[in-house]
């Protein structure tokens, strides 16, 4: 039982990070994702359609 004591803050704190890590990177994500939606957006409006010079779509 002393083995569960002495590891189970690490595990706890360990678990705690991973947590808030997913949240970080899924918030990159998602931010990611908007702004290239936002980018499509405004080159279709301006008319630009695919962009070759960029790589991009």
């Amino acid at each position: 039982m002393e083995y569960v004591a002495v590891l189970l803050p690490s595990l706890v704190v360990g678990l705690l990070f991973w947590f808030a890590m997913k949240a970080v990177f899924n918030a990159d994500k998602s931010e990611r994702q908007a702004e290239a939606r936002a980018q499509a957006e405004a080159d279709a409006q301006a008319g630009l359609g695919d962009r070759p010079d960029t790589g991009r779509k």
